[in-house]
């Protein structure tokens, strides 16, 4: 097939049988073993023997003793003193956090949470979008005896969650084709276009107040944290818990103006 020939038979694939084709073409088998590993041990929080690796992954002993060597040398993988255990490091997490972008709003807007959580009594946290997902960068608790937070690094659903939703009402239109994208032929794509009365009133009015659809009882707060071009660089989301034995407490309203003054404060103009 000469290479016009096959430029034009990719361009008429489906957008999924490209990017699968395009993967096959580019595997790097060492490479996709050592995230294996990783992603392997980020969700068991004990660590895990080798032969449980080994098991996990259905790959040869020998295989995962190098891979895993090589993780320790370089400082992703840490093995426990009786040596017979792995688990991640902090590493991966340092990495994350030097995204310069991220880390200069994380810096700028972390006081600035603070004195929201001590003002409202309520937690709070960051929500930024990564490839089609939720990423938590930043969280304030509340100072009082009583609260509910999202932990740092935690991985929300973009399409069934508060924060998610107001990140995707205030997306630009390159955002969008990008989800498009990542989206095509998927159930999601479906459900995104479901959303779309529900993320122009989101967008009409500024923010979002509504039952969290993870935890009964809790009012998600959620206002976006603009760029000049009024899209959202980030979004602040308040999980509001009304309590019943402080009738001094800050009302949901009252909240809600609290973190619209945190989010125009630190939105870029």
């Amino acid at each position: 097939m000469n290479v016009m020939a096959r430029v034009e038979t990719m361009t008429t694939l489906p957008v999924s049988a490209r990017r699968s084709e395009e993967e096959g073409r580019y595997r790097a088998p060492a490479l996709d073993k050592g995230l294996d590993i990783l992603e392997l041990l980020s969700n068991q929080s004990g660590g895990m023997t080798r032969g449980e690796i080994v098991k996990a992954m259905s790959r040869s002993p020998s295989e995962i003793y190098r891979m895993l060597e090589r993780l320790v040398a370089r400082d992703y993988v840490a093995r426990s003193p009786e040596g017979d255990r792995y688990s991640l490091t902090l590493k991966l997490f340092a990495l994350a956090h030097r995204h310069p972008p991220v880390r200069r709003l994380v810096t700028r807007i972390l006081p600035l949470m603070d004195a929201f959580a001590r003002e409202a009594r309520q937690s709070l946290h960051m929500v930024v979008e990564d490839r089609g997902r939720a990423l938590v960068v930043a969280q304030s608790f509340s100072p009082t005896n009583w609260e509910f937070g999202v932990r740092v690094g935690a991985i929300l659903d973009l399409l069934g969650t508060s924060s998610g939703q107001t990140l995707l009402a205030f997306q630009g239109d390159q955002a969008r084709e990008q989800l498009s994208i990542r989206w095509a032929d998927t159930p999601e794509q479906e459900t995104l276009g479901q959303l779309d009365p529900d993320l122009r009133a989101i967008k009409a009015q500024g923010y979002r107040i509504g039952d969290s659809r993870q935890i009964r009882g809790v009012q998600d707060i959620s206002v976006p944290i603009l760029n000049p071009d009024g899209q959202a660089l980030a979004v602040l989301t308040c999980p509001y818990l009304e309590r019943l034995d402080h009738t001094d407490q800050p009302s949901i309203e009252q909240t809600l103006a609290l973190l619209r003054e945190v989010t125009q404060d630190v939105s870029i103009k």
